[in-house]
């Protein structure tokens, strides 16, 4: 493994704390169950937009394997605006019920630090924001609640089509994306295994950049913090093998197998059976699982 200067540490996290638990990752990778309480989502189309469905849909990825789970209210692509109020309206009850019938760590994905705190407060214990803390409170609001953040490379922002971005080498742009955002957490008070990291695929990235990022995961794993993975059913994996959105589990199980062995430790992913058998053969087969 060779480093960049700078303060890259090329240290590999072995822990992440979420809450009052604290997860070995050093060879596990976490499973991460989406949950979106949105009408418009591109993979669901709203299928878990009403709570009693949400409900029986984390359930069912809870039984699967799920480590923690990831309710979001607002969808990252382009959409009629969602106000604030709007977005509390979605997923603080939808966090209120979960955290009262399940005991598994949950995530809220919002870029909204008021947001955040409210989630907070209704049980979640991390803040998965895909704007690279565009909201100056946002870590502030996590540190208050003693919460992990995920920290996403974004180009441009949340909903903002970004159609043909140019990156003269997107590996090192995304890393000193990730590497400044994360010494901003640490900064505000949190603590590295509190402070997760995510390449954000799809997010202002040509489906050729998304590969060359899900093929550097050992690069970004090497910054020293928990790397997520939301490769999921993305448009990039429709993009190279001509798949509809609901061609695309194997596809997404093959992204999954390659970023957990490449350091990969959270897989934000929509299906977790599946995914949390790939995790789990991927650590058998290197050694580490026996």
């Amino acid at each position: 493994m060779s480093c960049p200067s700078g303060s890259v540490t090329c240290v590999r996290a072995t822990t992440l704390r979420l809450g009052p638990r604290t997860f070995d990752i050093e060879h596990r990778a976490l499973v991460m169950g989406i949950l979106n309480r949105t009408p418009d989502s591109f993979y669901d189309k709203g299928a878990t937009f009403a709570l009693d469905d949400l409900v029986r849909r984390a359930g069912l990825l809870v039984d699967q394997g799920a480590d923690l789970l990831d309710v979001g209210g607002v969808k990252a692509g382009p959409g009629p605006e969602v106000g604030e109020a709007e977005e509390v309206d979605r997923v603080i009850p939808a966090i209120e019920a979960l955290s009262q019938r399940f005991d598994i760590a949950l995530s809220v994905d919002t870029w909204r630090a008021s947001v955040a705190r409210e989630a907070y407060r209704a049980g979640a214990v991390v803040g998965n924001d895909i704007s690279g803390f565009a909201d100056p409170d946002y870590l502030t609001a996590a540190a208050e609640a003693g919460a992990t953040v995920v920290a996403t490379h974004i180009r441009l922002g949340p909903r903002i089509p970004d159609p043909d971005p140019v990156y003269d080498d997107v590996v090192d742009t995304v890393r000193s994306f990730l590497l400044e955002r994360a010494e901003r957490a640490l900064a505000a008070g949190l603590t590295p295994d509190q402070i997760i990291i995510d390449a954000g695929l799809d997010l202002g990235k040509t489906a050729a950049q998304s590969l060359t990022l899900l093929r550097a995961s050992d690069q970004l794993a090497d910054l020293g913090y928990p790397l997520l993975l939301s490769a999921s059913n993305k448009t990039f994996l429709g993009v190279v093998l001509d798949l509809e959105i609901g061609q695309r589990r194997e596809a997404s199980l093959s992204a999954t197998s390659l970023g957990a062995g490449l350091g990969c430790r959270v897989m934000r992913v929509h299906e977790v059976g599946a995914h949390r058998q790939a995790c789990d053969a991927i650590a058998a087969i290197s050694g580490a699982r026996r």
